[in-house]
């Protein structure tokens, strides 16, 4: 009784999403979304916290999604980014806003699982949960679907321009001294050293310290020819042809390189590489539950699914959403690589504790050049706190002497 009530007050909350989620269950093929009825406001805005460039917007014919899910639910979304997971992981965890609706990376998702900052879902609130591809369910990450529902999935690999970079082969190719200052590097610590542990032959889940000292060092051997650390920059870097090289996620070859004939982007093969999962999640401090699982289950609809994917280029975790997406993109192995691919790929797990702490202080040395510069930093400082009680103690000391 108690559970039949909870459902029906939900149901009289988020409106039609719910009633039509829960009565298509047993239909061939969901509503589309453009027979949805409209929703009353239910003076209720939700959170939501994503990567930039991350959401179809309704920009170059695309649907946008938030504006749909406002139409079809009555609620209303802010929406704000992030760059990467480390500064979700920070803002989080500083307990400096609050958010009802997340989207992290895997090894991310199980580091907040573990430090207890993730609610769990009621996946009676998320029929559409069904739609998710097995592959993409009971991950290590969350082995029992818990806290996350998949959003994307992708690769990682290289840009490079082809009017001065042949097709890359390796990703030491991100080391060589002829397009130094033309290269990008990663701005975020699992993507860099996952790079730099594919050249040594190690895992990126590694627990050896011995190989993430390995690896910090190859990093401050590339810093010299680094022409800047950045994330979604890459897009201006590249489109101007500031930068020549860029590591970056596959599903963004879907605006540089085909919009852009002379950028080009390839896997590096027999070498391992980066494949994620990038979910949605609610906080701890999450104020708005229920309405938050409606955006989630809304997300998981194969048509909003593709709306979604075709216009931000990175994979739909749901098989059923490739019947609405161009069989070009489909058969794209940057966007669905094949078997061979996959397998030569590592998804990110978390890392212990030690090793989390150890590759902090590893990329902090990296950004800044290494310990020397670190050295020099400190005694800058101590000579500028030096400096100003020096004259503090000339002004008190005149002060004294003026009474």
């Amino acid at each position: 009784m108690k559970k039949f009530l909870s459902l029906f007050l939900v149901f009289l909350l988020l409106g039609s999403l719910f009633t039509v989620s829960a009565f298509a269950e047993d239909e061939e093929e969901p509503i589309p979304v453009e027979e949805m009825p409209d929703a009353e406001k239910t003076g209720v805005t939700i959170n939501v916290y994503n990567w930039g460039e991350y959401i179809a917007n309704g920009t170059e014919d695309s649907m946008d999604v938030l504006e749909e899910f406002t139409r079809v639910t009555g609620i209303d979304v802010n929406y704000t980014t992030f760059e990467t997971n480390e500064a979700l992981y920070a803002k989080l965890a500083g307990g400096g806003a609050s958010y009802d609706v997340i989207i992290p990376s895997d090894y991310m998702i199980a580091r907040m699982i573990r430090e207890d900052m993730l609610l769990e879902l009621d996946m009676d609130n998320i029929p559409n949960f069904r739609y998710v591809d097995d592959a993409s369910k009971n991950t290590v990450y969350d082995p029992e679907n818990r806290y996350s529902v998949a959003y994307t999935t992708g690769t990682v690999g290289l840009f490079y321009n082809k009017n001065y970079v042949p097709e890359p082969e390796s990703w030491e190719i991100l080391w060589d001294e002829q397009y130094k200052d033309k290269i990008l590097m990663f701005d975020n610590p699992r993507d860099a050293f996952a790079i730099a542990m594919s050249i040594l032959g190690y895992s990126f889940n590694s627990t050896s310290e011995d190989e993430w000292y390995e690896a910090a060092a190859l990093l401050k051997q590339q810093k010299p020819l680094v022409q800047a650390y950045v994330m979604d920059q890459i897009y201006n870097k590249m489109e101007s042809g500031e930068a020549w090289l860029a590591p970056y996620y596959a599903g963004d070859a879907a605006i540089l390189v085909e919009e852009h004939e002379d950028i080009g982007f390839v896997m590096p093969p027999n070498q391992s590489a980066n494949f994620f999962i990038d979910a949605m999640c609610i906080p701890k401090d999450a104020r708005h539950k229920a309405e938050a699982e409606a955006f989630i289950n809304f997300m998981c609809l194969p048509e909003i699914s593709a709306e979604n994917c075709g216009f931000i280029g990175y994979s739909t975790p749901i098989s059923a959403a490739k019947e609405y997406l161009d069989e070009e993109m489909v058969n794209n192995p940057n966007y669905y690589p094949d078997e061979e691919t996959l397998a030569r790929c590592e998804v990110f797990n978390v890392l212990p504790d030690n090793i989390n702490t150890l590759l902090d202080s590893l990329w902090a040395e990296v950004k800044m050049g290494g310990p020397g510069d670190t050295i020099t930093l400190v005694l800058i400082l101590a000579v500028f706190v030096l400096t100003y009680v020096a004259v503090l103690v000339y002004k008190r000391r005149k002060q004294k002497r003026e009474l």
